[in-house]
């Protein structure tokens, strides 16, 4: 009997899976990187804004205007010498506010016009005059205890302005005046806002007691002067200049 040779079969193991995906077997997937936040692009944008920034600030403080201005003009010329005599007897202060508006016709108020609110302080002194009195102005009586005394009425000087006390509160320009101011080479004076002031203060000082107070603190200081000299009765009339 003729025996035929079995075939040895080799048992041939299961290929292994390769993880680097390699023939032989299915590949093994990775689990996936975790995505990275980009922020350094927006942390690089406001370091830049914030160097430039201080650049900029550092650049001004250099190239801008100093702090302490220099005076370079001359000293102060005397011009005149005036004698005074006069007798401060009282003085005002006044506040006031001016409100200076500005139209153009035919155009509205956006385009071209200002309107400004001022606060304006000053003070007006009310004074007699005695350089002003006449040769007969001063009389004693016969038994020299009465003396009479005619000065002139209390006058107001003029309003003079505090600027330290003196601002702008708000202003409105128009479009056109904006761009006057811009091109101009000088910037628009406040000297209408400081005559308007003036004149108001004026105003107010005139229509106050102002002038009655300066003529009662005058006879008070007379009376104490004349009758510290012996006077027992001191009148003190007064009348309009002539």
């Amino acid at each position: 009997m003729n025996r035929q040779p079995s075939s040895s079969r080799a048992a041939t193991p299961p290929e292994a899976a390769d993880a680097s995906g390699a023939p032989g077997g299915p590949a093994a997937q990775a689990p996936p990187e975790p995505r990275r936040r980009r922020w350094w692009p927006l942390a690089a944008l406001l370091v830049l804004v914030v160097l430039l920034g201080a650049g900029a600030r550092l650049t001004w403080a250099w190239l801008g205007p100093s702090t302490d201005p220099i005076d370079r003009g001359g000293p102060a010329l005397l011009r005149s010498i005036h004698d005074l005599s006069r007798f401060q007897a009282a003085s005002g202060d006044f506040q006031v506010i001016v409100d200076l508006e500005k139209d153009a016709p035919f155009l509205p108020d956006a385009v071209k016009g200002t309107r400004t609110l001022f606060v304006g302080t000053g003070s007006v002194d009310a004074y007699v005059d005695f350089g002003r009195l006449a040769e007969d102005a001063v009389t004693v009586s016969p038994d020299g205890e009465t003396v009479t005394v005619r000065v002139p009425r209390a006058q107001l000087g003029r309003t003079v302005i505090d600027n330290a006390r003196s601002y702008v509160v708000a202003q409105r320009r128009g479009l056109i005046d904006r761009l006057e101011e811009f091109l101009s080479s000088s910037p628009q004076d406040q000297r209408e806002l400081y005559l308007a002031a003036e004149k108001k203060i004026a105003e107010a000082a005139a229509a106050s007691d102002l002038r009655r107070r300066a003529e009662r603190n005058t006879r008070a200081m007379l009376e104490g002067m004349l009758k510290a000299l012996g006077f027992t009765t001191v009148v003190v009339e007064f009348a309009d200049a002539p």
